[in-house]
């Protein structure tokens, strides 16, 4: 079985990923990030977990037309006005709940929090990739189970970066 013929599915901590890509100095153009899941890895079924803030709406529409679908996950507003809805645990939930369904899992993180993730899928042979967005910052806790399965984003601004089309 060819990787076009397998069931793929990719996993997507959103916020692990814009953080990571805005400290390389670029802003990530997620509707081409989304072609890249499917003309680079197969990925079918591409999740984008996501804390929800209501005055998103548009840009969750957005995602949605670009292919992903998305997991919610409810936000706290902190004292000093800041956003916080860590999507850690829908997204090993959802890769678990899917994992019949699926043939290999690309997840998209560098954070340690997806270790035993990581690990698990790997052991039994449903990691297709673990794709890091930021070569210089993610957890050496994900190196040991995926150090051939590593793709990082770091050299793909040309292909992935957002331009804005306003002048």
């Amino acid at each position: 079985m060819t990787s076009a013929d397998k069931k793929i599915y990719a996993f997507v901590d959103s916020q692990n990923v814009n953080l990571a890509i805005n400290s390389l100095g670029w802003k990530l153009d997620w509707s081409r990030f989304r072609v890249h899941l499917r003309d680079k890895y197969h990925v079918k079924t591409a999740y984008l977990f996501v804390g929800f803030v209501p005055t998103n709406q548009e840009l969750y529409t957005f995602l949605q037309q670009a292919g992903f679908v998305l997991i919610f996950k409810p936000t706290l507003v902190l004292p000093d006005g800041g956003v916080k809805g860590n999507v850690d645990a829908e997204l090993v939930l959802q890769a678990m709940i899917d994992y019949p369904d699926y043939d290999q899992a690309v997840i998209v993180t560098g954070d340690g929090d997806f270790y035993c993730l990581v690990k698990y899928l790997n052991d039994n042979h449903k990691l297709n990739r673990l794709l890091v967005p930021n070569e210089k910052r993610y957890s050496m806790l994900l190196k040991p189970f995926a150090a051939n399965k590593i793709d990082f984003m770091n050299n793909l601004k040309k292909k992935l970066q957002y331009v804005s089309s306003r002048k």
